[in-house]
């Protein structure tokens, strides 16, 4: 590890950037000093802007891929490396296209969550639709993180590194219970391939693609996309938009509110 990553790492860390966030940076970083062949130290604006055009033009990534490489290249040159620029002029963020979310019927839900082969993937799809948690949120769960009595679930630090609860329906908990008969899962609720590890993003993805394939739905399928259908099917159950907000886990109610203008 080279002196400069060491310290642009010691510096996330004295941040409490969570796990993701250093390792995205740091990757982000190594891109941009692979690129030039050289140091970061060692580039400055006009090396910033052919890096952008590059990415925008060459490598044809969505704003919100190139969103993540100029938040990581912001935090290196005006943090870790002290430079006085301009950061809006000299690292300006894309503007992202503001799009609204394809919601699935509780009908195409069912449909969809049925034609999931392994126990497993859909079980843990079930979790991101009955509860509203991201991907990285349910496949991270604990056992113990299951509250019958109280009838919650414990989300350990989620998005923004917070805590919350969030409700476990009585359907749910029989699913979960089922699950749980049949694996015996510890430590993790849903273990991977590796010992002491739990399933991956990408396994549950697969699984996911697979479903949908299965379905027939037309409609666009992810994990992300059942967290909309929860948002979506509370709020058409009346269901207020502060609640709604507290069980995402979103910072603003304003993003809630995309749920009000919905296809």
């Amino acid at each position: 590890m080279t002196v400069l990553r060491q310290r642009m790492l010691e510096d996330m860390q004295i941040r409490n950037f969570s796990e993701n966030t250093r390792e995205s940076y740091l990757l982000q970083v190594s891109l941009f000093a692979r690129h030039f062949r050289r140091s970061p130290e060692g580039l400055g604006p006009v090396n910033i802007r052919t890096y952008q055009v590059y990415l925008t033009n060459e490598k044809k990534l969505a704003p919100g891929s190139i969103h993540i490489a100029t938040s990581a290249l912001r935090f290196l040159y005006t943090v870790t490396l002290k430079r006085p620029w301009d950061v809006e002029e000299v690292l300006p963020l894309p503007k992202a296209p503001q799009t609204l979310p394809v919601i699935l019927s509780p009908e195409e839900v069912l449909k969809f969550l049925s034609s999931v082969p392994r126990l497993k993937g859909r079980t843990v799809l079930t979790v991101c639709y009955a509860t509203g948690l991201r991907i990285s949120e349910a496949i991270a769960l604990k056992p113990t993180d299951i509250d019958s009595k109280r009838m919650t679930v414990r989300v350990e630090q989620g998005k923004g590194q917070k805590d919350r609860y969030v409700m476990l329906s009585e359907r749910l908990l029989v699913i979960l219970r089922d699950w749980y008969r049949a694996a015996r899962p510890t430590p993790w609720l849903f273990p991977g391939v590796i010992p002491g590890s739990h399933v991956t993003r990408e396994g549950i993805n697969d699984a996911c693609r697979l479903g949908l394939q299965r379905s027939g739905l037309i409609k666009p399928v992810t994990p992300h996309s059942l967290r909309h259908a929860f948002a979506c099917h509370l709020l058409e159950s009346g269901k207020d938009l502060r609640t709604i907000q507290l069980l995402m886990g979103h910072r603003s109610l304003s993003t809630t509110a995309r749920y009000l203008d919905r296809k």
